[in-house]
């Protein structure tokens, strides 16, 4: 069961790394630092699908995670 475990919570770590590149650099922190922050955008199509992919396996890795903690 252990081995299982870590076998899945490395192949979403993989995927989420994966997915975290495929972002736009745009979206970075960029504007955090004063950079076109006073323009507001909404996410459409493959760039609204690649961000909620990405909520979604890091919630997927944060439970993995947490199980193999518990099981330990």
């Amino acid at each position: 069961m252990d081995i299982y475990l870590m076998i899945a919570t490395i192949i979403v770590a993989l995927t989420l790394i994966g997915v975290v590149l495929l972002q736009g650099q745009n979206s970075g922190l960029g504007s955090a630092f004063g950079g076109d922050s006073s323009i507001y955008r909404t996410r459409r199509g493959v760039e609204k699908t690649i961000f909620n992919m990405t909520v979604v396996l890091a919630t997927i890795f944060l439970i993995l995670s947490l199980i193999t903690v518990m099981i330990q």
